[in-house]
């Protein structure tokens, strides 16, 4: 009997990461699951991936701001579930400000959570995928990885660079049957946008359609959101054999944001 693969999945106990480790864990794979949530919250997600297929989940609450945190993080997840085979970099934070206005502390932790973070992930992760002659690493990056938009200038630049990050890291692996790629969502309907949705509703005196269409989605051509499931799906796609030779590419899931 062939043994399971592993995932891990940073910032992946809410939103875009949790519905990929539950996609990856209905597939067969062993999940290192990484987040933040209360105790009660951590046992229900755990004990919901288990019920999968017989899946093996590590949790660990890591802060990826933290290099010594993501050192555990790594370490403690190969003790518990063996190699690693598919890193996902997932975990990102945000805050909107005018350049001259924007906190530098919100500044270093944007930088250090959406780009660093998935650098020390890697670096700790692919020699070991070398040494076993496979891996796929996955970084959830956005349509602002590919395009700007105002007041996002720390998420805009974190984003940028990890899409570069995701090329140079392609171009190092490619002859090591290792592949390193980018997912760039663009509006998701996670539950922190519903929860934005909802402010904007009260803030601005318009229905949550009205804020959907005109706020949230006006620079999605088809004026729906993306679902998670769609994400998650890319990212099994990529991690697939069939994936063998897509690396270094930024795969837009945008409802034609990027198109214009």
């Amino acid at each position: 009997m062939s043994r399971r693969k592993v995932v891990v999945i940073t910032g992946s106990t809410s939103g875009i990461g949790l519905g990929i480790a539950r996609m990856f864990g209905e597939n067969g794979y062993d999940i290192g699951l990484n987040g933040f949530g209360s105790e009660d919250d951590i046992q229900s997600i755990t004990s919901g991936l288990k019920e999968h297929s017989g899946t093996r989940v590590f949790y660990s609450d890591a802060d990826m701001s933290k290099p010594d945190e993501i050192e555990r993080y790594v370490h403690d997840t190969q003790e518990a579930l063996g190699t690693i085979d598919v890193l996902i970099n997932n975990a990102g934070v945000q805050h909107v400000s005018p350049v001259e206005d924007f906190p530098i502390d919100k500044w270093n932790l944007i930088l250090a959570v959406n780009l660093s973070s998935a650098f020390h992930m890697t670096r700790l992760i692919l020699p070991q995928m070398r040494n076993q002659g496979f891996g796929r690493i996955i970084n959830i990056a956005s349509a602002h990885g590919l395009i700007a938009s105002p007041n996002k200038s720390a998420y805009v630049a974190a984003k940028h660079g990890l899409v570069g990050f995701t090329k140079t890291v392609a171009l190092e692996a490619a002859e090591s049957n290792l592949t390193c790629n980018a997912i760039c969502p663009g509006w998701v309907e996670t539950p922190l946008v519903k929860a934005q949705v909802e402010v904007l509703s009260r803030n601005k005196s318009l229905s949550e359609d009205e804020v959907v269409r005109s706020l949230i989605l006006d620079r999605q051509p088809t004026r729906k959101f993306v679902q998670v499931d769609q994400v998650a799906a890319l990212a099994l796609f990529l991690a697939s054999d069939q994936a063998s030779s897509i690396t270094g590419s930024a795969y837009p899931i945008d409802g034609g944001w990027t198109a214009h």
